[in-house]
């Protein structure tokens, strides 16, 4: 498979102790407070540990995420919050405005920015194993699943809790519905990728093929035109990404639909369309070198050296040759001045998020635990005495490359 795909930081985040002294009045209430301290500070060592697997992933978030939500909904049914939503400060950074950190007193915070995190852990693990040159049938099903799952996750914080936070998000910052926006069509996009790669591997009918890589590329157009709004000083590297795939899979759709015309005998036209895929991979090209160029957050790459991307350049000039010479002995067709419009709707492997729930509260949970945290005991707030910031570091990512890298690197 071999493929490239462009990745943003992990979100970074300040340590939380969950030590309510005072507070937590019985063992089986500082038990939970202990559990959600070492599962948290795992879940954050996980997100870069290279033998972290899906499974691995799954365990360690359901165990966090079902005593955070003790935190965060009542255990009577009711409508109402916990009563310790509120309790603890979170900090996270953005994924693409460095390292200052946002705030909020709110467990409903914790959730979607821990959330987003393991959702770009999915796409990133997926990224891992597609850049692999002899990759599995079995590795490119883990492949189309995790940028699935991570779609899905996306989409449920969107709908399901960024909602439900108090203070409003900021224009720009990863919770805001342009930018999950985005993430989620990237990830589709990109699973497509997957099919599109297993269809030519299979021979498949060359209608489906450029069905679609004609709709994969819409997916990038869309996401890209998504992000256009915002400032491009932290965009421009993504947006150059998208708009290279967008022009990489306009030029598979004329390709494989040239491939199409010339079997129903219209020589002329193929001939036209692969011209075509030769403009957008010529884009693609120039893009490649642009994104290179481009400063911001994200991977540091010479995408135009990688095998995905020389194969196409190969595939269009080939089917082109091939074109014109049947032209030139059988045909003797005329090339029209205008490219064929591409009207195509691809019936088979669109991809779609897989559904996502955050568990169900922790068994540690009962109305006595919960009754174990008494409110009245939080020590009072000294007003004269100014907190120390606590330090929010960026996270170590061993497939993020420093901007000066011009290596080609997989994320």
């Amino acid at each position: 498979m071999t493929h490239w795909f462009h990745r943003n930081p992990l979100k970074a985040t300040a340590p939380v102790s969950f030590n309510y002294y005072g507070v937590a009045t019985t063992p089986s209430a500082t038990k939970i407070c202990n559990d959600l301290r070492l599962s948290r500070t795992r879940l954050l060592e996980l997100f870069t540990d290279l033998s972290c697997t899906p499974e691995m992933m799954k365990n360690l978030t359901d165990t966090y995420f079902s005593l955070l939500k003790g935190f965060i909904v009542s255990l009577d049914d009711s409508s109402q919050d916990s009563k310790l939503r509120y309790i603890q400060n979170f900090k996270w950074t953005d994924t693409l405005q460095g390292q200052l950190p946002s705030a909020q007193q709110d467990a409903v915070f914790e959730l979607v920015s821990m959330g987003f995190n393991v959702a770009l852990w999915y796409t990133k693990y997926a990224s891992r194993l597609a850049g692999k040159e002899d990759i599995t049938e079995d590795e490119a099903k883990d492949v189309h699943r995790s940028l699935k799952t991570a779609a899905g996750i996306f989409k449920h914080l969107k709908e399901s809790y960024i909602p439900k936070l108090i203070t409003p998000v900021e224009k720009g910052r990863d919770l805001e519905a342009r930018l999950i926006d985005s993430y989620i069509i990237q990830c589709q996009a990109e699973a497509q990728e997957v099919t599109i790669a297993r269809a030519i591997e299979l021979k498949h009918n060359p209608g489906l093929i450029a069905a679609l890589s004609y709709e994969t590329a819409n997916f990038y157009q869309k996401a890209d035109q998504t992000l256009s709004s915002l400032d491009p000083s932290y965009t421009i590297k993504w947006r150059k990404y998208l708009h290279l795939k967008c022009c990489f899979y306009m030029a598979y759709a004329y390709c494989y639909h040239g491939q199409t015309l010339l079997a129903s005998d219209k020589c002329g036209e193929a001939i036209r369309s692969l011209q075509e895929a030769e403009k957008f991979f010529s884009k693609a090209e120039a893009l490649c070198k642009e994104y290179g160029e481009s400063k911001g957050p994200g991977t540091t790459a010479k995408p135009s050296g990688h095998l995905f991307f020389r194969k196409l350049g190969i595939l269009v000039k080939n089917t082109l040759e091939k074109c014109q010479r049947e032209n030139g002995f059988i045909y003797f067709q005329k090339i029209p001045p205008e490219a064929p419009q591409l009207e195509l709707k691809a019936n088979y492997g669109l991809v779609e998020p897989i559904p996502f729930e955050f568990p169900a509260v922790h068994t540690h949970w009962t109305l006595e635990s919960l009754a174990a945290f008494d409110l009245t005991k939080r020590p009072k707030e000294d007003s004269a005495k100014p907190k120390p910031e606590e330090e929010v570091k960026p996270v170590k990512e061993p497939d993020i490359k420093p901007q000066k890298d011009t290596g080609c690197q997989i994320s």
